[in-house]
């Protein structure tokens, strides 16, 4: 009798998200292929080796499944603990990128940190630790959200210092989309709407005017408004997105067939990397792509609302990591089509880059991990 019971445990306890799982496999295997395609020719020309992108990137897979086993694991609530930790943590990493030896400078971005010749995004991290440190104090403080001193004010603190130190690091596109994913935290925790509004009406002005304070910023904005005025210099990069685009047709030219990656379009490899897909799949491939990530929106918003009421940081949580992972890939994707102008967000899973990668596949983990405790109605089993 303890043994069948032991079993039954046993087998609950390893119960997951099917449909999200298969999700994430599709996305990573699709994101390794097309990283191959769009990094060979340029591997080759500046490493003498066409594998040289694609082996790095299956080790930045093989670190970051293994985390996301590890965060599929972890006891919620002891992540909750953690959080202060975790604060401090990525906060100590985001200071860091401001110490001579310490910071890993390109492009005349401070976004990266040098140690033993590994570099690492700590705003990548950032993403992740306000997603979880916002749905612990917010869903912490439930019915005492009226008390804007001591439950609004300590957090939005925290968001702004955050914020801040990002955008010190010369990082306007990655300071603006933590601002946007915190708003939305702050919204579904309840706060009053006018204050809610206050909030975006101070983060809308804010935002324009520190695009004017740099002369790239306002270059892509003109860019984004007509390539064609800047068609060698910044409107380079969106005119050759669109030519692939355009090349692509509707069933693309197949696989690996590309011509844009052969150095007509820079960062194809990684900013830039859904051209090179949208290219060689065709408007075919662009539409399942997006598909793809909509899926996995509407499998993480419902795999939310089983939390609600009942657990508002798993509510929370849920609906912050799937919305970190969506609305990263919509903008990037949005950039490619020319529908937004140029961010430098990377589009998760595809993207060359150890720490998006790895900070990615955490998320995935966590995402598996609150499906596992989720309502067995929320599971998508198979």
């Amino acid at each position: 009798m303890m043994n069948d019971r032991f079993y039954a445990e046993r087998v609950k306890e390893e119960r997951h998200d099917t449909t999200l799982l298969i999700l994430f496999i599709l996305i990573v295997g699709i994101g390794l292929g097309t990283l191959f395609s769009a990094s060979y020719y340029y591997g080759g020309k500046r490493f003498d080796d066409p594998f040289h992108f694609f082996y790095r990137q299956i080790a930045f897979v093989g670190v970051g499944v293994v985390l996301a086993f590890i965060s599929s694991r972890i006891p919620l609530q002891g992540l909750v603990h953690k959080t202060p930790l975790l604060l401090v943590l990525t906060l100590t990493l985001l200071a860091a990128t401001f110490i001579p030896g310490l910071k890993h400078s390109i492009m005349g971005a401070n976004r990266w940190l040098s140690i033993g010749g590994y570099t690492f995004q700590p705003s990548e991290l950032a993403k992740l630790t306000l997603v979880i440190y916002l749905s612990a104090i917010l869903s912490k403080k439930g019915e005492r959200l009226d008390d804007v001193v001591n439950s609004i004010i300590p957090p939005l603190l925290v968001v702004f210092l955050f914020t801040a130190l990002i955008y010190l690091q010369n990082d306007f596109s990655t300071a603006l989309f933590v601002i946007i994913v915190s708003l939305l935290l702050f919204f579904v925790a309840g706060i009053k709407f006018r204050y809610f509004l206050f909030l975006f009406s101070m983060v809308l002005p804010l935002a324009s005017m520190l695009v004017l304070t740099k002369e790239y910023r306002v270059r892509r904005v003109i860019a984004f408004l007509d390539p064609n005025s800047d068609p060698i210099g910044t409107g380079y990069q969106v005119i050759a997105a669109r030519h692939a685009l355009a090349s692509g047709d509707f069933w693309g030219r197949g696989f690996g067939m590309g011509t844009e990656k052969f150095g007509g379009l820079p960062e194809a490899h990684s900013d830039f990397i859904f051209a090179v897909f949208a290219e060689e799949m065709g408007f075919v491939g662009v539409v399942f792509a997006v598909v793809l990530f909509l899926a996995l929106a509407v499998r993480g918003y419902s795999l939310a609302l089983q939390y609600e009421p009942s657990d508002r940081f798993s509510f929370m949580l849920t609906l912050g990591l799937t919305s970190c992972l969506v609305f990263q890939a919509l903008v990037n994707m949005a950039v490619v089509v020319g529908m937004v102008p140029a961010t430098g967000l990377p589009l998760p899973f595809f993207s060359h880059g150890g720490s998006s990668m790895v900070i990615s596949l955490i998320m995935a983990g966590l995402l598996l991990n609150l499906s596992r405790n989720a309502p067995a109605s929320a599971r998508g089993e198979l």
